[in-house]
């Protein structure tokens, strides 16, 4: 829902000005005879002049206009060095999404290093696009990717609806079960209490989004599926706990109910109007943030954000009671500030020619040598660099 409280201009009715009357000038008559009747000549209102005072008063009265599209562009510059590696090496690194939204647009990637082979290539079941690099045996991967991406922050207005349906197979898939997010009996249990009576997918989407985000002011500390009481792995409810959990707590109780919904991983690329901690700035290798949104008849993809809300407790030290938070959690719902590039919705992915078991998403960058994964944290053989630069559009 639009974060913008119009005022609807009064209809002001035209006020006719009270001048002083000038008075006629005497006419001495004649005896002898009565002068002929002089025509008048009267200017009759031409019907227009009716239809225009309709035309302002209805403007008058009307909501304002939608301001302007602003469109952000970032220039992302991504640079990758793998030390000590062991046979070949491969990398996948996921890109800006493809396809055009009202919020985002990807306008093209260049590259250049030291690899073998290198190209980009798009998974279309899972709507991503990926870039991909191959070097020899005994050469150190070296590589520099520069993207360029336009952002406007996103909407939703609860008064508007889109005629255009999604399509049936993407409905289906953002239903499934995944290891993240089983969809079991437990699972459903506890959306079916939260939402309890309530039937509507607009409304069902609200109720449990609060329902997430009252747990992510409440508990910041704790791991959100496991907070949730979902069973997914102990290892992955820790590490996705600190940052995706929250996003993926609430697609999993969407889809419980039937609610389509999907995860979007994604980039902090700016600073935030907001609060100081829900932007990135300088290096921006560690600004991944998983955002969510679910689908519902006539409205299309709604945005939800309960992830920032638990960044914001943590960050900025606020009470769960703060005022602030209130408002923030208000706005969360049906809005994405765009500081931040959207990458791919995609869960279990395997990469294009990997070794590898399926991954559980893929939002930050991918490597394997002849010793198996390489563990990117690991920053003696891993090095990457992300920096943005931000130009208005």
């Amino acid at each position: 829902m639009k974060r913008r409280d119009f005022i609807a201009a009064a209809a002001a009715l035209p006020i006719l000005g009270s001048g002083n009357a000038l008075a006629a000038p005497a006419v001495r008559k004649k005896a002898t005879a009565k002068p002929a009747p002089k025509k008048t000549t009267t200017t009759a209102k031409k019907p227009v002049a009716a239809a225009e005072a309709n035309e302002n008063r209805v403007t008058a009265a009307a909501l304002p206009q939608e301001p302007a599209a602003r469109w952000r562009t970032y220039d992302l510059a991504t640079r990758i060095e793998v030390r000590r590696g062991n046979g070949p090496t491969r990398l996948w690194l996921p890109l800006a999404m493809f396809k055009d939204t009202p919020w985002q647009r990807a306008l093209g990637h260049r590259w250049q290093g030291n690899f073998e082979r290198a190209g980009i290539y798009r998974d279309p079941a899972a709507e991503m696009e990926v870039f991909t690099a191959e070097w020899k045996d005994g050469v150190q991967p070296q590589l520099e990717l520069s993207s360029r991406v336009e952002t406007q922050d996103r909407h939703f207005d609860v008064t508007r609806k889109h005629c255009a349906p999604e399509r049936g197979e993407i409905l289906r898939r953002n239903l499934q079960s995944t290891e993240l997010m089983p969809i079991n009996e437990k699972t459903r249990e506890i959306a079916e209490r939260i939402v309890g009576r309530v039937r509507d997918p607009l409304a069902q989407g609200k109720v449990l989004y609060d329902w997430v985000a009252d747990r992510a002011l409440r508990d910041p500390e704790t791991p959100a599926l496991a907070a949730g009481g979902i069973d997914t792995p102990p290892e992955l409810a820790n590490a996705l706990g600190r940052n995706a959990g929250h996003a993926l707590l609430f697609v999993a109780l969407a889809r419980a109910v039937g609610l389509p919904a999907r995860p979007v991983f994604g980039l902090r690329c700016d600073y935030s109007k907001l609060f100081p901690s829900l932007g990135a700035l300088g290096e921006l290798n560690r600004a991944f943030h998983c955002r969510a949104e679910f689908y519902a008849p006539g409205y299309d993809w709604i945005p939800v954000n309960p992830a920032d809300l638990r960044q914001v407790v943590i960050a900025e030290k606020l009470s769960p009671d703060d005022g602030r938070l209130a408002v923030l959690k208000k706005l969360l719902f049906g809005f994405w500030e765009m500081n931040w590039i959207g990458l791919n919705t995609a869960l279990e992915v395997t990469p294009q020619d990997s070794r590898s078991r399926p991954l559980p998403f893929l939002a930050t960058p991918h490597v394997e040598t002849a010793d198996g994964v390489l563990d990117t944290a690991d920053a003696e053989r891993f090095v990457v660099s992300i920096k943005a630069s931000r130009s208005e559009g």
